[in-house]
């Protein structure tokens, strides 16, 4: 899987310096450009854009989900596939940070094609992230 390119993905929040706090204090993003309604991260090597919406309300719940292996996985979603270590670090820096998991970090699919490691938790302002972790990553596409 070597030579993917970065992926990039704006998304709404309701508080710059929420998302600052968020993506670069518990994530630990580095921040590139930004302007007064905008900032740039770094997520392990993706592009992330905070795009400022005023009008915007936290929410604290996602309206729709789907089920996947017991749980209500939240949709919309993004996130990042990472190494079984960077997902632990992960992991234990959110749970660090007192950030609520909407659903804690197990493994998924034990024993089955696409085992894999997730969590999923909420930023500020509500939108919804996944990381997922692979033993193998030849089991990301398996069916």
């Amino acid at each position: 899987m070597s030579g993917l390119r970065p992926f990039h993905i704006a998304f709404p929040v309701h508080d710059l310096a929420a998302a600052r706090a968020f993506y670069g204090g518990v994530l630990g993003c580095a921040e590139g450009r930004s302007a007064p309604e905008w900032i740039d991260f770094d997520l392990f090597g993706h592009q992330i854009v905070a795009h400022l919406k005023p009008d915007m309300q936290p929410h604290s719940a996602v309206a729709t989900s789907n089920a996947v292996d017991g749980h209500d996985v939240p949709v919309p979603h993004f996130g990042v596939v990472l190494t079984m270590a960077d997902w632990r670090v992960l992991a234990d820096r959110v749970e660090a940070a007192g950030i609520a998991f909407g659903i804690a970090p197990h493994v998924r699919f034990p024993g089955q094609p696409g085992e894999q490691a997730t969590m999923f938790f909420l930023d500020q302002s509500g939108n919804a992230l996944e990381f997922k972790a692979f033993t193998d990553l030849r089991q990301l596409f398996a069916k």
